[in-house]
C-alpha cells in the first residue's frame, strides 16, 4: 500500500518529535508549514522555528505563510494534493485550510480532551495538581479543541515533576500517537468519538488559557500544596517568581524553578524566609513550607540552591512577596 501524503504544520520542539516520528515511519511529507523567520536577540538576526530546523536538515519542502488565508499559500497547499494535514503546536487554522484534505486535518493536543482545552494544557494540569494527563488526537472543527477524538494516551504526573518534564514525556508519547493515528486513517480503521461522551455526570471541565506574567507571581497566602503546584507547573517556562525583600526593604526579583513542599503547621507570616545560608531556604505558606531547590536571581544564571547561597546571604527577617 502506498503511504498517504501528509502536510505537517507545527512550530516548537514539541512538534519536532511528531514530525520525526512521521518521517521515521516512512510517510511521505509533501510539505512542512511553520511560522516565518523572526528577528531575535540583540543583533536582530533571523531566528527559525525548531520545526524549520528539522525540515531543513531532512530536505523537506517548507512553507512559511505570513497569513494562512493568503491566496498564494492556499494555492500552493492545494497543489500538494495531500491526503491529510497533521497539526502539532501551531496556529489556529481557518476553515479554508483544515477542510482542504480529503481525509481531514487532525491535531495533537497536550491533554486528555475534553479537559484542558486551550493554549497551556500541560502547565495548567500541573498547576491544578492533576495526578495524570496525556495527549489526544482529534479532527479539527470550527470551535478550538472541540473536534471528534480519534485516540488518547495517558501518563502519570509524579508529585514533584515539573511541567517541563511532563512536556518532554508527552512530546515522545505524542509522536507515537500521531503515527498510530496516521496508520488508522490510512487503513480506515478507527472511530471518532464526540468529546461530550467523555464527560461523566457532575464532571467539571478545566480550561487551559494562555499564561501571562501576572499569572506567574506566587501568592504565599495560598495553601502550600497550591504554591508547590504553581511553581512546578510554570517550570521551566514561563516560570513562577517572587520578590525576596530584605530587612532594609531591598527587593530582589527571584524565579523559582524547582521546590519541594513540607506539610507542617506554623504561626509564621506567609512568605517568611528562613535559611542557614548553606543547605536550605524555606518559605512559609499556608499549612507548611516551600523548600527551594533551584532558583534564579534577576539578571543572573539559574542555579542549584547551594550554588545560589554561595553568593547570596539571607540574614535577619526576610520576606517573599
Amino acid at each position: 500500500m502506498e503511504k498517504i501524503r501528509i502536510v505537517f504544520m507545527g512550530t516548537p520542539d514539541f512538534a519536532v518529535a511528531s514530525l520525526d516520528a512521521i518521517v521515521k515511519a516512512g510517510y511521505h511529507v509533501a510539505a512542512v508549514v511553520t511560522v516565518p523567520d523572526k528577528p531575535a536577540g540583540r543583533g536582530q538576526r533571523l531566528s527559525v522555528s525548531a520545526v524549520k530546523e528539522y525540515a531543513l536538515a531532512h530536505n523537506l519542502n517548507i512553507l512559511q505563510p505570513e497569513k494562512l488565508k493568503d491566496e498564494n499559500f492556499l494555492s500552493a497547499l492545494k497543489e500538494l494534493n495531500a491526503d491529510v494535514f497533521v497539526v502539532v503546536a501551531f496556529r489556529m487554522l481557518p476553515e479554508v485550510v483544515w477542510s482542504m484534505p480529503p481525509k481531514g486535518t487532525f491535531n495533537l493536543h497536550g491533554s486528555l480532551l475534553p479537559q484542558y482545552r486551550g493554549a497551556a494544557p500541560i502547565n495548567r494540569a500541573v498547576m491544578n495538581g492533576e495526578k495524570e494527563t496525556g495527549v489526544t488526537t482529534f479532527f479539527i472543527e470550527k470551535e478550538i479543541d472541540t473536534g471528534k477524538i480519534i485516540f488518547s494516551e495517558k501518563t502519570q504526573i509524579d508529585e514533584n515533576e515539573t511541567a517541563g518534564e511532563i512536556h518532554d514525556r508527552l512530546m515522545i508519547i505524542g509522536g507515537e500517537l500521531v503515527v498510530k493515528t496516521l496508520h488508522a486513517i490510512e487503513t480506515n480503521n478507527y472511530k471518532q468519538t464526540e468529546q461530550h461522551e467523555f464527560v461523566k455526570e457532575g464532571m467539571l471541565l478545566n480550561a487551559a488559557p494562555k499564561i501571562f506574567k501576572d499569572d506567574c507571581r506566587i501568592d504565599w497566602n495560598k495553601l502550600v500544596n497550591e504554591v508547590h503546584n504553581h511553581i512546578r507547573g510554570l517550570s521551566p517556562y514561563p516560570t513562577a517568581f517572587t520578590d525576596f525583600v530584605s530587612p532594609a526593604g531591598e527587593k530582589y526579583s527571584v524565579k523559582l524553578f524547582r521546590c519541594e513542599k513540607i506539610l507542617k503547621e506554623h504561626s509564621l507570616e506567609s512568605g517568611t524566609i528562613s535559611s542557614d545560608n548553606r543547605d536550605y531556604i524555606y518559605i512559609a505558606a499556608n499549612g507548611g513550607f516551600i523548600s527551594v531547590k533551584e532558583l534564579q536571581l534577576s539578571g543572573k544564571k539559574k542555579l542549584p540552591l547551594k550554588d545560589f547561597l554561595l553568593g547570596f546571604k539571607i540574614e535577619g527577617n526576610w520576606i517573599a512577596g
